[in-house]
């Protein structure tokens, strides 16, 4: 008898995972959706590998059961190629949300990144490294305290999110506070600004054209030109205050990011001596070893914030640390290396150039110089001469702004300093400086170095007073006393290089010792080389007469003949020059040549006529008192030590010299300086 089979009960369900067919009746179930199958992000990369292996090969998934089959296994699919087509759509899923993720993490890293150092606790513990430790935490709370201080926006930004209950990814908009940028992009122009002005300016031609015939018309237009341009400027400066002020929160903040970069490096510098004492060779060394700190810092604090930038520091260090150690334990290694290498040094110089060795010369010398430009390191100094000279002035008019007492007395030293001493101090402090940035040092400074101290003194003095009685007509006399009020005015003059070590550490105090001892390799910038300030000169080849120098007056004579001449022709051409050149220096060797001097011959003031007098100890700098008529007289116009120009001394007085110049606005002139003129670089002494 044939046996009938009831059919089994088939149903659909729409799942996350897409449509499902579930056979109640063996328990059974089937994805038959052609959907692709986003991947699950609450798997682990291991399970979701899994389930995508299985889902190849056609095999059910372990960990993730069909819904209203649990602990059943889904019954195999024949699809294969949908099966690929979804395992390659999952991966492409997944390689876009850790994308995403990828990208979150880069982001949230640099909203993180600071300039702030992370201690350890070998390094709190360690009192040398305390203050610089201090230091780097006020900085950087300084820096902090500057970037909220920046104007903030809310700024519209796209998130993208996915829906576990939905299972689909959305993209959501949400406002995020970011930093405004620094104002200053590019103005738009009002469209109506170019008629109005060409409407102003018909208006103007035609006032302009019927002005002449009126005087009243004249003078209301120029009033109008004026209050025009006044308008015109006020709303300039209106505009560039208004900018200043909006600018000025990001000003504090660079300079608080510098003033944190320049605190990170102190101490990551001072801990590499800490750890590593054979560093302490020398100052150069210091110097130098402090510069490399500082470059590698910077250069990876650009990459990944101050917690990398301390770990790459840190890791220079071990290395230098290991070095030593090496060295330690294999001197006599060394010594051959060393020796080797010395060895090796001597070949190559006697078979090539001295190029390395003139590099490493070149890179001692900068190391030794002053760091600033010639014309700040003069401005400077003649800023610190202004302070002395109003102090001089306050000592001479003491009687009259302190007046009635009877006696005053002076107790005062001499008002002057070393130019190398501040020159060298403002370097080892500052590096790099400007008027500028030098003018609060300047004021310490000079606090330091001048005391002046007003005491009043009462004493009790008898004067005789002599009287006659009236009635008898005796005369009688006698002693009264009285007060006799005394001002003592005393000065105080510490020398700067006696009271620096309270103000330098020790390492920009050694750094101080190396620029005074070679005079930042600029012994001239301020007049003078020798240590005391005094002027540079060498009069070992100067001929006196009667202890003073004639000149040549027939010379002058010659030479005041040629005032008027324009170009210059005569005096190039007979140098030998083709055409016109600066001829300043072919009219002085023309002069000369005149006189029957064949000697000096020069067309260059540095390069030829200054070392011509120098070499011949016939030189002698500014301020110098024994010039006589025919002396060259150099000028050094950008203060830069170079001379620019070249005369001829006339004569001088009491407070001027006279001089005979050409090429000077392409003429020859007879002009006048003061004695202490700073653009007077020297004079080149003449013998007869």
């Amino acid at each position: 008898m044939k046996q009938y089979k009831s059919r089994d009960k088939i149903t659909q369900k729409m799942t996350r995972d897409g449509l499902i067919e579930v056979n109640e009746t063996q328990q059974t179930a089937e994805r038959i959706s052609k959907r692709e199958q986003d991947a699950d992000f609450q798997k682990s990369p291991e399970q979701q590998t899994t389930q995508d292996r299985t889902q190849l090969q056609g095999l059910p998934s372990q960990t993730s059961p069909l819904p209203h089959a649990p602990g059943a296994a889904p019954a195999r699919d024949t699809a294969t190629a949908d099966r690929v087509m979804e395992h390659i759509e999952a991966a492409q899923t997944r390689k876009s949300s850790k994308k995403a993720v990828r990208k979150a993490q880069e982001e949230a890293t640099a909203q993180t990144t600071s300039s702030r150092l992370q201690f350890t606790e070998e390094e709190l513990a360690a009192p040398e490294l305390e203050r610089y430790i201090e230091k780097s935490n006020k900085a950087a709370d300084r820096l902090d305290a500057a970037k909220a201080a920046i104007p903030k926006q809310k700024k519209l930004v796209k998130e993208r999110t996915f829906d576990e209950a939905a299972g689909k990814a959305k993209t959501r908009l949400r406002f995020e506070e970011q930093e405004k940028p620094i104002p200053g992009g590019k103005a738009h122009r009002n469209p109506l600004s170019r008629p109005a002005q060409e409407a102003g300016i018909f208006v103007h031609n035609k006032i302009h054209s019927v002005e002449k015939d009126n005087s009243g018309v004249e003078g209301a237009h120029k009033s109008e030109e004026l209050a025009e341009r006044g308008a015109r400027y006020g709303t300039r400066k209106l505009k560039q205050g208004y900018r200043s002020h909006k600018l000025k929160p990001y000003r504090e903040a660079a300079k608080a990011e510098q003033a944190a970069f320049k605190a990170n490096v102190n101490f990551q510098y001072h801990k590499a001596l800490q750890e590593n004492p054979q560093l302490t060779s020398n100052p150069l060394s210091r110097f130098m070893q402090k510069q490399k700190i500082k470059r590698q810092y910077a250069k990876t604090v650009k990459k990944g914030g101050a917690a990398t930038a301390k770990a790459a520091a840190g890791a220079s260090q071990t290395a230098a640390k290991k070095a030593a150690a090496f060295a330690g334990r294999h001197p006599a290694g060394v010594i051959i290396a060393i020796a080797a290498l010395l060895l090796f040094i001597m070949v190559s110089v006697g078979l090539s150039s001295c190029g390395a060795m003139f590099s490493g010369s070149m890179n001692s010398v900068l190391g030794t110089s002053y760091t600033s430009e010639d014309s700040d390191l003069v401005a400077v100094e003649n800023n610190y001469a202004a302070l002395e000279n109003g102090l001089q002035s306050e000592i001479d008019n003491i009687e009259s702004t302190h007046p009635g007492y009877d006696e005053y007395r002076y107790e005062l030293d001499s008002i002057g300093h070393n130019p190398h001493e501040l020159a060298s101090y403002l370097t080892a402090l500052l590096q790099s400086y400007t008027p500028q940035s030098a003018q609060a040092e300047l004021d310490r400074i000079f606090e330091k170095q001048y005391t002046l101290t007003l005491t009043e003194e009462v004493e009790i003095r008898y004067r005789t007073e002599t009287s006659t009685d009236p009635e008898t007509g005796e005369t009688t006399t006698e002693e009264v006393p009285y007060e006799y009020y005394i001002l003592n005015v005393k000065l105080e003059n510490k020398p700067i290089s006696s009271f620096v070590s309270e103000l330098l550490t020790p390492q920009q105090l050694e750094m101080f010792h190396v620029y005074l001892e070679t005079s930042g390799n600029k012994p001239l910038i301020f007049g003078g080389g020798s240590p005391d300030g005094s002027p540079s000169e060498d009069l070992s080849g100067v001929e006196f007469v009667n202890g003073t120098r004639p000149g040549n007056q027939e010379l002058m004579e010659l030479a005041k003949q040629q005032v008027g001449n324009v170009g210059g022709y005569p005096y190039w051409s007979w140098y030998g020059f083709n055409s016109r050149v600066e001829w300043c220096a072919c009219f002085v060797s023309w002069c000369y040549n005149q006189a029957g001097k064949s000697e000096p011959r020069f067309a260059g003031c540095e390069w030829q006529g200054v070392p011509w007098f120098q070499s011949r100890g016939q030189w002698g700098a500014r301020g110098y008192e024994n010039i006589a008529p025919g002396d060259a007289i150099f000028f050094d116009w950008d203060l830069d030590g170079v001379a620019d120009h070249v005369g001829l001394v006339l004569g001088r007085d009491g407070s001027r010299v006279y001089t005979v110049e050409g090429n000077s606005g392409d003429a020859c002139k007879i002009k006048s300086y003061d004695l202490n003129y700073q653009c007077i670089k020297g004079y080149g002494l003449m013998n007869w």
